[in-house]
């Protein structure tokens, strides 16, 4: 007999190929259903002012005198200085954003602690932007149940009119979005016309194009995907959630079991999937605590809404913390559905501690946190001399057979003030302080002149006469003398030869 041929779909590597599970799974598109409600009021009124800040700010502006920038908020690429109302931060001051970002975190530390995902369902941008788009999708499109029938529908014209009114909608948006972005680096007004003029560099028109198309790609397109695979915060929120932390939960004790609501036996819950229908991520807030939910509260809009219609009392989903959660669902456990069990269970709950281990933490390392930063910003220094000294060579040697070193002197001034400077050294007796081009009014005394809100450079040179006793290295300190001979600032240095 011949050889019988086994088809490659039954052999065991294409079985075991087979067995493995693909990891891709297509996204579920989700469909929001409007709704009202006290959290949606908040919603909106937190949104238009978050989108107001962020497309206004660039065109407030505040007076810093002649030859200033007056934009209250700009990041003065040119420049090297970021400005923001009265403030006036300097390269050499990086650390005070490094702050505002440490103090921003400890922060949202806190507010997570109290609130649970607060910045994520609220104030957080991907949640802003793609709640606008929603908006705009529902006026153009309409509701829930209107846009699962366009898109299941025909692509016939009416389809193609609202999409392409839909997507030119978010495209304005979108180059809204981006034309704000590039106004905090740039003169709002003077960027603007050159923007529409073409006169604008091309980097200028690279990120335009750039935070456009990604508020389009994320708010239109990518969504809820963004807050479930695209964002770390999910992933290591629950480390600053607990027991007391107030979270969107669902009473699960008195909704529970679910049924029609004039059934006999059954909670409050009538399985309407009002909260899953009007949920951002498509999550069923009825399952639990779950990474996709970011906390926006919209279900309980919809959940009052329909207790409120079926004469029941509202609160079957609410703010509320684990530990009520459970009291309540012990002291409910014994009872069943109805009056009395509400009341069991809402005699457990308690006021949430605010004040506790974890929130005394936070709130310690943001007050450590804010009064650094605040000392650091009251004793800031508005004239600073930095002194850098030539690497190469270490020292060069006379025909005199004195030794000499070579340094560059760097004047930042941080105010308005062009007065003159007096540099002097304080070195051991014998070594000798020359200012490159400019002339000596003293011995070892120099007038230096320094650039009005700028950096001032000069080239300076110590020398040691011949035979001079000197260790291999030595230290020395340029001073900075004010019009009224008063030290104004210093700056320490070392004074290299060679081995004794």
């Amino acid at each position: 007999m011949g050889e019988i041929k086994t088809p490659d779909k039954l052999k065991p590597e294409s079985v075991a190929e087979a067995a493995i599970p693909s990891l891709y799974a297509d996204r579920q598109r989700v469909y929001p259903k409007a709704v009202f409600g006290k959290i949606r009021s908040v919603k909106w009124a937190v949104l238009i002012l978050c989108l107001a800040l962020y497309y206004l700010v660039p065109w407030l502006r505040w007076d810093r005198g002649p030859g200033m920038p007056d934009q209250a908020v700009l990041v003065d690429m040119t420049n090297a200085r970021l400005f923001f109302f009265w403030i006036e931060i300097w390269p050499q001051e990086i650390y005070f954003l490094t702050g505002a970002l440490i103090l921003g975190a400890f922060a949202l530390f806190a507010v997570s602690s109290l609130f649970g995902r607060l910045w994520c369902g609220f104030t957080c941008p991907q949640t802003v932007w793609t709640d606008l788009f929603m908006f705009v999708e529902r006026w153009i499109e309409g509701d829930r149940n209107a846009r699962m029938k366009l898109d299941a529908g025909p692509r016939n014209g009416i389809y193609w009119a609202r999409k392409i009114a839909k997507h030119g909608a978010w495209a304005l948006i979108a180059a809204a979005t981006g034309g704000a972005w590039i106004m905090y680096f740039n003169d709002a007004p003077t960027i603007t016309r050159q923007f529409f003029t073409g006169e604008a560099g091309v980097m200028v028109y690279f990120f335009f194009a750039l935070f456009a198309g990604f508020t389009y790609l994320l708010a239109g397109w990518a969504r809820e995907q963004v807050c479930t695979y695209m964002c770390p915060w999910p992933r290591f929120q629950a480390a600053m959630l607990d027991e007391n932390s107030l979270v969107v939960t669902y009473h699960d004790w008195r909704g529970e079991p679910r049924g029609k609501a004039k059934a006999e036996g059954v909670g409050d819950c009538v399985d309407c999937a009002a909260c899953l229908h009007v949920c951002p991520t498509g999550v069923d807030i009825r399952d639990g605590q779950q990474l996709e939910c970011i906390g926006c509260g919209l279900c309980i809009d919809a959940c009052d809404s329909v207790m409120g219609k079926l004469g029941r009392p509202k609160g079957l989903v609410a703010f509320e913390t684990l530990k009520n959660l459970s009291a309540s669902a012990a002291a409910a456990a014994a009872l069943p559905p109805g009056p009395e069990r509400q009341q069991a269970g809402m005699a457990a709950r308690r006021v949430p501690r605010f004040i506790r281990p974890r929130t005394i933490m936070y709130a310690s390392a943001l007050a450590v946190v804010a009064l650094v930063m605040l000392g650091a910003f009251l004793m800031r220094s508005t004239l600073d001399v930095t002194v850098l000294r030539d690497r190469a060579p270490l020292f060069v040697r006379l025909s005199d057979g004195g030794i000499r070193n070579a340094y560059t002197v760097k004047i930042v001034n941080k105010t308005r003030d062009e007065a003159p400077l007096t540099l002097t050294l304080e070195a051991p007796a014998g070594l000798r302080l020359t200012v490159q081009d400019v002339e000596a009014i003293g011995e070892g005394r120099y007038a230096l002149s320094r650039r009005g809100d700028g950096i001032t450079q000069y080239r300076v040179f110590i020398t040691a006469p011949a035979g001079a006793r000197l260790g291999e290295s030595t230290p020395v300190t340029f001073r900075l003398l004010d019009s009224a001979g008063r030290p104004a600032t210093s700056q320490s240095s070392v004074f290299l030869g060679p081995k004794p």
